[in-house]
């Protein structure tokens, strides 16, 4: 198993879970609001909600930041730049940016889980100029190519 080291960023959240799975099946693990005060976000609005800790992602991960789907289908709220990547090299304290596609305000308070986060394998590759590429049954269709059912 993969371990990833956290470092909290202020004594007065320590109190803050570490991101963690809600169940052995999650892909993500839940990350929490660390706030010292709510934070209101109208309809239409963005904030940007800070966790309190900073990650050491080993060289050749990267750490993905998505919506959670309850916060997006009861209430409208969406991670923005979603999945957003957390790079390897990256030491300074995450941060998560919630945009209110709802109706209503919504209020993020201490503790709450705002986002998920998914840890992947990536790789550097080399890019080569080419005039030529393979073809395929698809070719060049691209948005909606391939329909709805």
């Amino acid at each position: 198993m993969l371990t990833i080291l956290a470092r909290r960023v202020a004594p007065e959240f320590d109190d803050i879970p570490l991101p963690e799975y809600a169940t052995n099946g999650s892909a993500g693990a839940d990350i929490r609001a660390a706030l010292s005060h709510d934070v209101l976000i109208p309809p239409s609005s963005i904030a940007t909600i800070p966790t309190g800790i900073a990650l050491e992602i080993p060289p050749g991960y990267e750490i993905q930041v998505r919506s959670r789907s309850g916060l997006a289908a009861r209430y409208g709220i969406f991670c923005l730049n979603s999945p957003g990547t957390i790079d390897s090299d990256f030491r300074g304290e995450v941060q998560v940016i919630l945009a209110n596609f709802g109706k209503e305000p919504f209020i993020v308070r201490r503790g709450d889980r705002i986002a998920q986060l998914v840890v992947a394998r990536y790789e550097h590759v080399q890019w080569q100029e080419s005039s030529h590429l393979s073809c395929t049954e698809r070719g060049q269709s691209g948005f909606g190519s391939t329909g709805i059912q």
